[in-house]
């Protein structure tokens, strides 16, 4: 449940960012927004992917379903308060 909140996380800074930066393609970017945002796209991606990696391993140990399991994560990361 913690990775998956990390990965949430992490994804909501990557759209904080980009609705802070305007779209790449209509506006151009200094070089520190752009290696600051590519750094956030890096962390959402190996974040996510950390989850995804848990949440198989679970499921593969006889933990349920693989979408059971998933939406017993979802609801729990979105029961859980901000920063427990």
């Amino acid at each position: 449940m913690h990775k998956r909140r990390a990965a949430d996380l992490a994804q909501h800074r990557v759209e904080e960012l980009r609705d802070s930066y305007g779209p790449p393609t209509q506006h151009r970017w200094t070089p520190r927004q752009s290696d600051t945002y590519e750094t956030a796209v890096r962390a959402w991606r190996d974040l996510d992917r950390d989850a995804r990696t848990a949440m198989a391993e679970y499921v593969k140990g006889g933990g349920g379903s693989r979408d059971t399991t998933e939406e017993n994560v979802r609801r729990a990361v979105q029961d859980e308060p901000p920063g427990a």
